[in-house]
């Protein structure tokens, strides 16, 4: 098998997915999306920065850092007809909360009440309508950065306001999402293909329980619930290799946060027990088994 594996920057995730590989006897490709020059109007059969044509390659893992870098180069090469994790489809719906947002609601995936508006007065009224506190989230982000739980209308005002100085047109996109009431905790489960391979959850005083931000990481035990949301939740976004945040309501009800297609795992793996990264590479060799059977 000829694997590219596209990064932004070796990352434990990629250190631990290229050893995995090389334990099955496949040497990956590794290409920095900075040394990419691709002729648009050209084919797949052009040099890649590793030397070989595009079209050489069975399968093609995109892990950029970059989301916009990430999602150019899969269309790309899914326009050429070559086969990558995850596809542009999945990603560019998990990229952007609202297109997340809208594709669980096509599939009746469980999630916390969220809303749209372009313009203050109409934030505000959105952010009514879900009730105080409630969240406000950049459509596109990661690792928690520009999450702001409001608790009234000042602090709502606030916001808006600093989010309409800012310059890119996403920060004028309110996304207004329902806060949640979690017990200290949210749960990520990892789900590759149609299989949920483990899970932890999240734990922090603070309410944004992201591990980026501080908080714990310990086992989940993955129950019939949570397998079956997570796998109706990757179902609805195209499948591949994801994780999934989960929320668990006051009531116990599990609603569907987040959907991560570039995902970290480097500190999943011992509180689970699960190798991560050796399952990724099973998932992957899965994928090519399918397509050449």
């Amino acid at each position: 098998m000829q694997l590219a594996l596209l990064v932004t920057h070796i990352r434990p995730e990629e250190k631990l997915l290229i050893r995995a590989f090389q334990a099955t006897g496949i040497e990956p490709d590794v290409m920095l999306d900075r040394d990419i020059n691709i002729d648009l109007t050209g084919t797949a059969d052009q040099i890649a920065p590793s030397g070989r044509p595009w079209s050489a390659y069975d399968l093609i893992l995109e892990r950029c850092v970059s989301t916009s870098r990430g999602l150019y180069l899969l269309a790309i090469l899914n326009r050429w007809g070559l086969r990558t994790l995850n596809s542009y489809v999945t990603a560019s719906i998990c990229a952007d909360k609202l297109q997340t947002t809208l594709a669980l609601a096509a599939h009746d995936v469980p999630q916390p009440e969220s809303r749209v508006a372009f313009d203050t007065d109409a934030a505000l009224e959105a952010i009514n309508d879900v009730n105080y506190p409630a969240v406000l989230k950049p459509v596109t982000g990661s690792w928690g950065r520009l999450l702001a739980r409001v608790n009234d209308r000042d602090s709502a005002e606030a916001i808006l306001e600093h989010r309409r100085t800012l310059g890119h047109y996403s920060h004028h996109i309110t996304y207004v999402q329902a806060y949640v009431d979690k017990p200290g905790r949210d749960i990520r489960a990892f789900v590759l293909g149609d299989h949920t391979v483990a899970a932890i959850y999240r734990s922090s005083p603070h309410w944004i329980t992201n591990t980026a931000r501080g908080g714990d990481a310990t086992n989940c035990p993955i129950t019939p619930e949570i397998d079956a949301i997570c796998r109706a939740a990757a179902n609805a976004v195209g499948g591949g290799i994801l994780a999934i945040d989960l929320l668990e309501a006051p009531d116990g009800t599990l609603l569907v946060n987040e959907i991560n297609h570039t995902m970290e795992f480097r500190n999943s793996s011992a509180p689970t027990g699960i190798d991560i990264a050796a399952e990724v590479v099973a998932y992957a060799q899965s994928v090519l088994d399918e397509v050449t059977a």
